[in-house]
């Protein structure tokens, strides 16, 4: 959810200073991006996993911060809602060995965390939607102490000015209304970070952007909201709603929801934070003592506060991240699109194969956003989104073509040729890429799974959670578990 802030009152003052200076912040991003060189001499790669906790019934635990205690290990932070924590895997390069290492790293976490959280009656689960939960478990009450949510929540209902809608039709509909932002932490993702220079980061955020709905189809997890089987990644459309600012009539208008997956293809990273500075009003206007100006003038690296509290409001599926480690500025494509689980070794299949893929087309000499519209791009999210694994995504040269077929003959080669070109060791490459490929042989993955499994379970989501809990922590991929 981003940096930690007090909680505050903010007044008319504080959000004219406030955009004043994230105009000022984003004239020095524009000439570090001319003058400025950015940290990318062996690119880094990360990865952060939503959790979600549950007691020994499979029903969501609100203890986070007694888990966070008994884990007492700085990688596991708190999340939006009290039933989740977030893991944050040190970041580390591709090439070798470095998908193995991220893989045994985050077992190796995730068991330890397993033990302690269970010595204390408590269970992870890596799921983009947790089944067992219901309306009433998200209440102001659910989120976590950190002051940072009860103002994101306190100034997202304000521009609101009303309670928020949550309507989704899918398999089965859903219409209800939530008074706060809680239903935002039901939804739990695992994000992919890649590292890249100013001049590859619009390639990797449109080649990024072109395959968001691929990645949905082959790894939908989210089938089940407070009981009811909508889409087959339902995070999606709940996420879209649970943090939407807009009233009714702005949404009439055309206003730009601050859960985006945006309008165009970009030439620079400037278009995106440009984007944000022109079409959204601060949530936290919270400004900092650095003049980014004078700090550039002198020779360092501002830290661009205001402008990088601000794009931590705006969520985009692809977001574009900028700061400074070691006195050194780099710039990241944040990819927000999957959700957590089912296994370590899924979300790592589904890792590869991005960093692969993306790195094909983004150094691709006609690349295929130059054949393919915006428009077509945000279908194929939404398509894959609803339609899982058997969606239908169009695809320049195939037309309309199912996402299993397209990943097999198209997509499939090209990212055991982009992981190739960073260097990944052979080994490494076709045991995650395999399980892609298993995945669409089988059309299996976690959300067909749930709703195969909460059907053997006559409807009884709490015991298909269950199996799934055990099954998730055996590590053996999801197109292998029992039918």
């Amino acid at each position: 959810m981003g940096q930690d802030v007090e909680r505050r009152e903010f007044s008319r003052a504080d959000r004219m200073r406030y955009r004043e200076k994230v105009r000022t912040n984003l004239d020095a991003l524009t000439r570090m991006l001319e003058e400025v060189q950015f940290e990318c001499e062996r690119p880094l790669t990360g990865l952060e996993i939503e959790l979600n906790l549950v007691d020994e019934d499979a029903a969501p635990a609100m203890r986070n911060q007694a888990v966070l205690d008994a884990i007492a290990d700085p990688d596991f932070v708190t999340e939006l809602g009290q039933w989740n924590i977030e893991i944050n895997v040190p970041p580390d390069v591709l090439e070798g060995d470095g998908l193995h290492r991220f893989e045994q790293r985050v077992r190796g976490s995730l068991n330890a965390a397993e033990a302690k959280a269970a010595a204390i009656g408590t269970h992870t689960v890596m799921i983009g939607i947790l089944p067992t939960l219901r309306q009433d478990h998200l209440t102001h009450d659910s989120l976590s102490a950190n002051p940072r949510y009860a103002l994101l929540n306190e100034q997202i209902f304000a521009a609101r000015g009303e309670d928020m809608l949550i309507q989704i039709e899918g398999t089965e509909g859903l219409a209800t209304r939530c008074d706060s932002i809680a239903p935002e932490a039901a939804c739990t993702s695992a994000q992919l970070h890649l590292q890249v220079t100013p001049a590859n980061f619009p390639t990797y955020w449109n080649a990024a952007q072109c395959i968001a709905g691929v990645q949905l189809a082959l790894g939908a997890n989210a089938p089940y909201l407070f009981g009811r089987e909508l889409w087959r990644e339902t995070r999606i459309p709940l996420f879209e709603q649970a943090t939407d600012t807009r009233a009714e009539e702005l949404k009439a208008q055309g206003v730009r929801p601050r859960v985006w997956f945006g309008e165009r293809w970009i030439t620079s990273i400037f278009d995106l934070f440009e984007e944000n500075v022109r079409y959204f009003p601060a949530l936290l206007p919270i400004c900092e003592d650095e003049d980014p100006i004078a700090v550039l003038a002198d020779g360092g690296v501002p830290k661009l506060g205001e402008l990088t509290l601000h794009n931590g409001t705006i969520y985009r599926w692809n977001r574009p991240v900028y700061a400074v480690v070691k006195g050194r500025p780099h710039l990241r494509v944040e990819n927000r699109v999957l959700p957590a689980g089912p296994t370590v070794v899924d979300i790592m299949a589904n890792a590869a194969f991005y960093f692969g893929l993306v790195r094909t087309l983004a150094e691709a000499d006609r690349p295929v956003w130059t054949r393919m519209s915006f428009n077509a791009a945000e279908e194929n999210f939404h398509a894959g989104a609803k339609n899982g694994i058997d969606a239908q995504l169009f695809w320049p040269g195939f037309g309309h073509i199912s996402a299993a077929e397209l990943v097999l003959r198209h997509l499939l080669p090209m990212a055991h040729q982009g992981l190739d070109r960073s260097g990944v060791d052979p080994a490494h490459r076709d045991r995650l890429l395999g399980v892609i490929e298993r995945r669409c042989v089988t059309l299996a993955n976690g959300a067909t799974w749930q709703v195969g499994s909460a059907a053997r379970h006559h409807g009884r989501l709490a015991g298909m959670l269950r199996e799934y809990r055990e099954l998730m922590h055996a590590n053996q991929p999801v197109h292998e578990w029992p039918s």
